[in-house]
């Protein structure tokens, strides 16, 4: 585990746990996935914001507040790309454990941590504590149980099979544990989705090739990718997907005319959550 108040003056040789899953044999969402983002890092967080219209980081904040995290509750961030969630989570006075698949992107992270321990005074980071962990949402390196909350960003297009990342982010919450998620969404009514195809199929790439080629590989693909994930998995599927897994007070709000969506909900009982996990019904 990595202290925010022992940050300070780090270099690359901070620490980050490999989870164990080489990229060789990952499916080709996978490879996609890793690929995309890999040279993205050093402007994630303005560009997020630009691509997003300036409303991804007030949709992070809600996300946070979903989970009400607490002073000395352990939560774990999967996703995290930069650091973004797991910064807001510590200024709640919870520690945090934040997961990503791409290691440049847990090295924006680092990078991120180590300028805001600087910014400390000192001895204000010591209860504050942040662990960078590479490893899989499909597969976490975690027992059973092991958090009080978590929370996920744009994650469930990049797997495979998102019902059972659903079953895998579940099993390592507590019951009665919350769980968030952020992701785009589909505006549903005609006006604001006319607006947003023609700004995920001509704004996006333009404003990404602005910057550079690998964001304009992002302005292109987030378009396509949103409208195929949401044929695959129509929200109320994925509602589904949350409860199979053992979720109940499952909660849906669009934000920005549905240019977002936000879930979240608890972690059943353990009985409870067993019998819907078995068919059983609640």
């Amino acid at each position: 585990m990595v202290s925010l108040s022992d940050l300070q003056g780090m270099s690359r040789a901070a620490s980050i746990h490999d989870a164990g899953s080489a990229r060789a044999g990952r499916s080709p969402r996978k490879r996609q996935a890793l690929e995309l983002f890999s040279g993205l890092p050093q402007r994630y967080d303005l560009l997020s914001a630009a691509l997003s219209f300036g409303q991804d980081p007030r949709w992070r904040r809600a996300l946070v507040r979903a989970i009400a995290p607490a002073p000395g509750e352990r939560v774990l961030d999967v996703a995290t790309g930069t650091g973004m969630v797991a910064a807001e989570l510590l200024r709640h006075g919870c520690s945090v454990v934040a997961l990503d698949q791409s290691p440049e992107m847990l090295a924006g992270a680092r990078r991120r941590f180590g300028a805001e321990a600087g910014r400390l005074p000192a001895g204000a980071g010591a209860q504050r504590r942040v662990e960078l962990v590479q490893g899989e949402a499909e597969a976490l390196p975690f027992a059973a149980d092991s958090f009080d909350a978590l929370t996920f960003t744009y994650l469930l297009r990049y797997v495979d099979d998102p019902a059972a990342t659903m079953r895998e982010l579940a099993r390592v919450l507590r019951p009665g544990g919350r769980i968030a998620s952020l992701e785009f969404g589909i505006p549903p009514r005609l006006l604001a989705r006319l607006a947003w195809g023609a700004y995920t199929a001509l704004g996006l790439p333009a404003l990404g090739r602005a910057v550079s080629r690998e964001w304009g590989e992002v302005g292109r693909f987030l378009g396509p990718s949103i409208r195929d994930f949401y044929a695959r998995h129509p929200l109320e599927r994925i509602v589904e997907h949350w409860r199979r897994a053992g979720l109940e007070e499952v909660h849906v709000r669009r934000m920005s005319l549905g240019g977002g969506v936000l879930m979240w909900a608890r972690r059943a009982p353990a009985a409870a959550a067993a019998r819907v996990r078995s068919g059983a019904g609640p």
